[in-house]
């Protein structure tokens, strides 16, 4: 990622059930790798995987945390997840409220 390691982040995920994106969600924050995660609820997810098309309930959540982060927050999400392929996609903050900006930096700094 070609920003700097303060840039902060929105990053999308999936899970397969409201218990796994809670469990995923709460080992994120407790180890400072989001300063917050949001569980959007039940999705319809329709894609291809082993040669088909699926069509499944999925959980949709967000996570708030900093390029610097974001590597040990896809290790994390990788290790805890049930899918041998997770959707974890970044997307940077154009901008937003820069007193929230910094909440989410002093919460995810690695504390030494």
């Amino acid at each position: 990622m070609h920003l700097p390691p303060e840039a902060t982040l929105l990053v999308y995920m999936t899970a397969a059930n409201d218990a796994e994106a809670r469990s995923i969600g709460a080992a994120l924050v407790e180890k400072r790798l989001a300063a917050c995660v949001n569980i959007l609820g039940g999705i319809q997810s329709i894609f291809h995987w082993d040669g088909k098309v699926q069509d499944e309930k999925e959980v949709a959540f967000t996570a708030k945390t900093t390029v610097g982060r974001f590597d040990a927050l896809t290790t994390e999400v990788k290790r805890l997840h049930s899918y041998e392929v997770p959707c974890i996609i970044a997307l940077p903050m154009a901008g937003g409220s820069a007193e929230f900006l910094d909440w989410i930096r002093t919460e995810t700094a690695e504390q030494g």
